[in-house]
């Protein structure tokens, strides 16, 4: 099948052939040739991949704050994604076979992927000439376990086009890489000592942009941070992190809230971590000794272990140096008043995670399987029944699985994105904004099972609808609904990140302040954007 990233591949290949300039005509695309604090770098044609920001973290430097990339000599390629962060294998991992996406994520499942050395991001801009574009980072999610930056779901081209912007996506450690709290790796230094060390990575990335914007085309006095799920939430904290003042003017946080983890839980958590990899000799100091020497892959076991008893590793914690020890606390001060929020939730995000309460009947070797062969545009050999447990069917009974899917929804999602959202507007800011999304034209079964679950909106938001996770559910059918209804959602961030207002005309409606909402959603043939409330 030929993808849009791969027409768009074949498209640049024809301009180049047809508007060489005498450097191009040499072989080198003087266009792709971007001078960075770091380094010279050439790209693609409108992008560039796998930027190094920081030092790889590895060795001395695993459980470290990040070290900024040392200056390199000469031009670095940066034509193929950085390697995604070592993680447990889950469905929104990379494949084991490198950043990409793949059958053999399957494969992957439950085992070690990625690799240690992955602090790279991607920039994408538009192709023009414009300089001072507003710029777009995007932090992705995955319970801050799993995820990468070269996730299809996630390639910038689309978006920044549409919102003739500067797209940047980053890597950064995860799991107990990213969080872990313990004395024997503290330094004195109260930042690297906060345990938030994947936090840290994203602070980083910021920087990077700050000092680079302007290379790509970017303003740096415009940026965007924008997450979804556990991106949401690194966003939430990045926004009240005294760390980052000055790098963010804009959030637009999807699916997420303020969510921290208590020290004392992290403390906890990492203790039983030394445990499940070392062993216990009676020597704390001896146990992180080997602990650090551990190969990636084995910590990754060990954080798999534990993660049967107790569940993924605390992510996100109030150390009180690089996020502060009571974030309402922060807000009440209005110190984050003037800048503008863009949230969102999906209005069935629970039906994405059926397994935590038994729902799924196939394992998620079996699901992934049946959904990456699944062809849209043909009858369905499916039925719901294969999919979610008699227990929970009918669906639409008492009980069954939309009543189960919206318990999920409420009590993991839209709560803490309330709670924040109202935090914010108690604190006297005048510039928030609400979404809700509630597509559900998949074919069946798939409009039962997921409907507009949790990150169903990302490819609409990314325009990226021919590879991923969610190809199974864009047929030609819903397309012309579909393609619509990401426009709308796409100019809205186009309109929000220049103006800290989603508010354009194509929308037909309204779009007030929270607690108002705007409920964006499509049939298969058109968009619709009406006016909705929330409980606050």
């Amino acid at each position: 099948m030929i993808t849009r990233r791969v027409l768009a591949a074949l498209a640049g290949l024809l301009l180049a052939a047809v508007s060489l300039t005498p450097v191009q005509a040499g072989g080198r695309d003087s266009g792709a040739l971007r001078h960075t604090t770091l380094g010279t770098i050439r790209g693609n044609a409108h992008s560039w991949l796998g930027i190094p920001y920081a030092e790889p973290p590895v060795g001395a430097l695993r459980w470290r704050a990040p070290v900024t990339h040392r200056p390199w000599k000469g031009v670095r390629d940066t034509t193929a994604y950085g390697n995604g962060c070592i993680q447990q294998g889950r469905l929104f991992s990379p494949a084991p076979s490198g950043p990409h996406y793949g059958l053999d994520i399957r494969d992957g499942l439950g085992k070690p992927v990625g690799a240690e050395d992955c602090l790279t991001l991607n920039v994408y801009r538009p192709a023009t000439r414009q300089q001072k574009l507003p710029v777009i980072v995007f932090i992705h999610g995955g319970s801050n376990v799993v995820g990468y930056s070269a996730d299809p779901m996630y390639d910038g081209n689309a978006l920044a086009r549409r919102a003739n912007a500067v797209v940047v996506t980053v890597n950064y450690r995860l799991g107990s890489f990213g969080w872990l709290d313990l004395p024997q790796l503290k330094t004195g230094d109260p930042v690297n000592d906060s345990g938030n060390f994947g936090t840290l990575d994203q602070i980083e990335a910021l920087r990077f942009v700050h000092r680079n914007a302007a290379a790509f085309g970017g303003d740096p006095s415009n940026v965007t941070a924008m997450g979804e799920s556990a991106g949401a939430v690194n966003v939430w904290a990045l926004l009240v992190s005294p760390l980052a003042k000055g790098l963010i003017d804009k959030v637009i946080p999807l699916s997420g809230g303020l969510l921290f983890s208590t020290p004392a839980r992290a403390r906890t958590y990492a203790d039983a971590l030394v445990t499940a990899a070392v062993g216990n000799s009676g020597n704390p100091d001896e146990d992180v000794r080997r602990l650090r020497q551990l190969p990636a892959a084995d910590v990754i076991r060990a954080q798999v272990t534990r993660g049967a008893a107790v569940g993924d590793p605390p992510a996100v914690i109030a150390d009180g140096t690089v996020l502060p020890a009571d974030y309402h606390a922060a807000i009440s001060t209005g110190a984050f008043a003037g800048i503008p929020v863009l949230a969102g939730n999906t209005l069935e995000e629970g039906k994405l995670f059926g397994a935590l309460v038994g729902a799924y009947r196939p394992s998620d070797y079996e699901r992934f399987t049946r959904q990456y062969f699944f062809n849209p545009d043909r009858p369905s050999p499916y039925g719901v029944r294969d999919f979610i447990s008699d227990a929970y069917l009918p669906a639409d009974a008492p009980g069954g699985w939309n009543d189960a899917a919206q318990q999920l929804t409420d009590a993991i999602f839209t709560g803490i994105v309330h709670d924040s959202m109202n935090s914010m507007l108690a604190a006297g800011n005048r510039n928030l904004y609400y979404y809700q999304f509630g597509w559900n034209q998949e074919p069946a079964p798939f409009d039962v099972v997921y409907g507009a679950s949790h990150a169903m909106d990302l490819p609409f938001v990314f325009g990226t609808f021919d590879e991923g996770v969610f190809a199974f559910a864009f047929s030609r059918r819903n397309a012309p609904g579909r393609l619509q209804l990401s426009g709308l959602m796409m100019d809205g961030i186009a309109t929000f990140v220049r103006t800290g207002r989603p508010q354009h005309r194509v929308l037909g409606s309204r779009w007030d302040q929270w607690p108002r909402s705007l409920v964006l959603d499509a049939g298969d043939r058109a968009a619709t954007a009406r006016p909705g409330s929330v409980t606050p």
